[in-house]
């Protein structure tokens, strides 16, 4: 979103990257690697956690992220099945903008049903679950 060939966080912190198109392509760009980073892993196919594993056998590191739930909170691309493989889990949660507790859910605040809707603020709100389900 903010740059073609590196990943860029939302304060503007960036390491190089290589777009693909399919998660096999990582079987032929890891070969001389140590570690393998994935990010937005939610938008890849379902062969992802395969490939993942056949590189974390050849003995790289591999780091997966991305959001685990789409803004209906329904699991989200292949991170399900990545989760069941991986040895190592670690949650990241934003605060609730509406009361401030770790919050585990994106609140889609524009009016788009479409699964994908690329944004930030504008679109998103990130909200713990009370708050997102209006249970108070």
């Amino acid at each position: 979103r903010y740059g073609e060939n590196e990943i860029v966080s939302h304060n503007s912190n960036s390491i190089p990257s290589t777009p693909i198109s399919h998660s096999s392509a990582i079987l032929l760009l890891s070969s001389a690697t140590k570690v393998v980073g994935i990010d937005e892993a939610q938008f890849f196919d379902e062969e992802l956690p395969n490939v993942c594993i056949q590189v974390a056998n050849r003995g790289v590191r591999v780091i997966v992220a991305g959001l685990d739930m789409d803004y209906k909170g329904t699991p989200f691309g292949p991170i399900p099945n990545l989760l069941a493989v991986a040895e190592h889990i670690t949650k990241v949660y934003a605060v609730c903008v509406q009361c401030g507790a770790p919050a585990t859910f994106s609140y889609r605040t524009a009016t788009s049903e479409e699964r994908v809707l690329l944004g930030e603020k504008e679109n998103y709100e990130p909200r713990c679950r009370r708050c997102y389900f209006g249970l108070y």
